[in-house]
């Protein structure tokens, strides 16, 4: 059961997180209309520090700093592939994300369905990526809802019944308040917490296991032990499902709706480029949480059959004193907070730019626009409560799963839509259908695994069934290109400056190549 001193201190960090929130309308400029770019991009105007705290503490999210840990905790090796994947991430950033913040201030643009409408002209094609994002977005945000619980329920921090689901109302309903009003401002001050609490109290817990069992070399001796030493090294087995799973969920995570609005509202592709030089350090972040599910395993945890994501908070709850504990599940909480509410700003953004607005109600005002994307953002994190207290746990996470591999169907339109528009817009939505479809039955058909065997000469190779179904997307999308080509099928028009092809031009003082 939770102690004094840490019931204290959790309250406290979650205390000043709602002070943080209040204070987000000063972050907002007086003399602005309302706009649906001022409320859902804080008028584009965070520099990289700001950047830096809301871009990383929506890319790694509550439930991730609980998953991976447990993943660890109950496979071992494995589990790293999401330090390599977040690391990935950065220079996908550096280059992608800043191309596309550039073409979106430019004409713009708020979500990336925006950026597909005006680049190939196809009303159809937007209105494919706005929905798969929503539609992959909301387990996701469910998600953060789960993390909070898992680490609540281990620290003896959640009430049985009726009781614990007020107590997780409540703690939703300050986020719901705080974004309704002042948009994406209010989960940007609160990643600044984030930051520093979840640093903070991570030094701390690694420092402390470190202590107690004798380094680094006793606690992967004790989890050898528990887990078995095979278990602890990655076979060569095991090696393509490792690195296809790193690649195809670092290209997946870049095509997040909420990802990108965390994007979309730095200041400029500099600011951008500064931040995925400093991402990394979220990623050690990551690697220090697996760590500590070894450590789990190291000192004996039991956790319970089929929650292993509840083995890191119950090592802090044994390990360290009440108040660090306090903070360290405060901080996760936080933790959650921060990617629930963009996901929900997100989610809603694109339904009102590529919905609402385009089928609906052209001719909306920009307030009535906010005020729409208001309700939408409150009735998606309701949505969000009723489906953790409607369904299984586990249903939530297989929906993630395949919300993952949806999301990589819409990386054709995106990112290769930067830099060449040679693929037709009809063919890309007839590749879109095929990698749903493909994707979605290969998931359900191996029992909501992410892992595909494929058979060879020297037997199954298996892989990340998200890019099976990217692969098939991509070859679909080329073939019905080439055809639609020949059969002189009319495209629409491109509004962006970007170039109709790829092109690679010489650097004349250099004689350097540069797309």
């Amino acid at each position: 059961m939770a102690g004094t001193a840490m019931t204290a201190t959790f309250l406290a960090v979650l205390a000043g997180a709602s002070l943080l929130a209040v204070t987000a309308r000063r972050l907002r400029p007086n003399d602005r209309l309302p706009s649906l770019e001022g409320w859902a991009l804080a008028d584009r105007s965070l520099g990289p520090l700001w950047t830096w705290v809301l871009l990383g503490g929506t890319i790694f999210t509550a439930y991730t700093f609980t998953a991976v840990p447990g993943l660890a905790y109950g496979n071992g090796a494995p589990a790293f592939f999401a330090v390599p994947y977040t690391v990935l991430v950065c220079p996908l950033v550096f280059v992608l994300l800043a191309r596309l913040w550039t073409v979106a201030r430019r004409h713009g643009y708020i979500t990336v369905a925006d950026f597909v409408r005006g680049r190939y002209g196809s009303a159809p094609l937007a209105l494919v990526v706005a929905l798969t994002g929503i539609l992959a977005t909301m387990p996701y945000l469910a998600l953060q809802l789960l993390g909070i619980r898992a680490v609540l329920t281990a620290g003896g921090m959640y009430p049985r019944g009726a009781t614990g689901d007020l107590m997780m109302v409540a703690l939703f309903a300050g986020l719901a308040v705080a974004t309704y009003r002042h948009g994406l401002r209010a989960p940007t001050v609160i990643s600044a917490l984030k930051a520093v609490a979840v640093f903070v109290s991570l030094t701390a817990v690694t420092w402390l296991v470190l202590v107690r069992l004798g380094g680094p070399g006793a606690v992967f001796e004790g989890a050898a032990q528990r887990l078995g030493s095979p278990a602890l090294l990655l076979s060569p087995a095991h090696q393509p499902a490792y690195a296809t799973l790193a690649l195809g969920s670092a290209l997946a995570l870049l095509m997040y709706p909420h990802v990108l609005t965390a994007g979309f509202a730095s200041d400029g592709s500099r600011t951008l480029r500064k931040t995925a030089v400093a991402l990394p350090a979220w990623t050690g972040l990551l690697a220090l949480f697996g760590f500590l599910g070894i450590a789990a395993l190291a000192v004996g945890v039991r956790a319970p059959e089929g929650a292993a994501e509840a083995a890191v908070p119950m090592l802090v709850d044994r390990l360290m004193p009440g108040p660090l504990a306090g903070l360290v599940f405060g901080a996760i909480t936080v933790g959650a907070l921060v990617p629930a509410a963009v996901m929900s700003i997100a989610a809603a953004t694109s339904f009102v730019r590529n919905v609402y607005v385009e089928y609906v109600h052209p001719t909306a005002t920009p307030k009535r626009q906010v005020r729409v994307a208001k309700l939408v953002s409150l009735t998606a994190k309701v949505g969000a409560v009723a489906f953790v207290f409607g369904l299984r746990d586990q249903d939530a996470v297989n929906l993630q799963l395949l919300g993952g591999v949806w999301i990589l169907q819409i990386f054709p339109a995106v990112a290769v839509g930067l830099y060449t528009r040679w693929l037709h817009p009809r063919a890309l939505l007839a590749g879109w259908g095929v990698g749903m479809v493909a994707g979605t039955f290969l998931v359900v058909r191996d029992g909501f695994s992410p892992i595909v065997p494929l058979g060879t000469d020297a037997g199954p190779l298996e892989i990340y069934v998200g890019l099976v179904a990217l692969l098939l997307n991509l070859t679909v999308a080329v073939a019905g290109s080439v055809a639609l080509e020949r059969l002189r099928v009319p495209r629409g028009a491109d509004l962006t400056d970007l170039p109709p092809r790829l092109t690679v031009r010489r650097r004349p003082e250099t004689g350097a190549n540069n797309p």
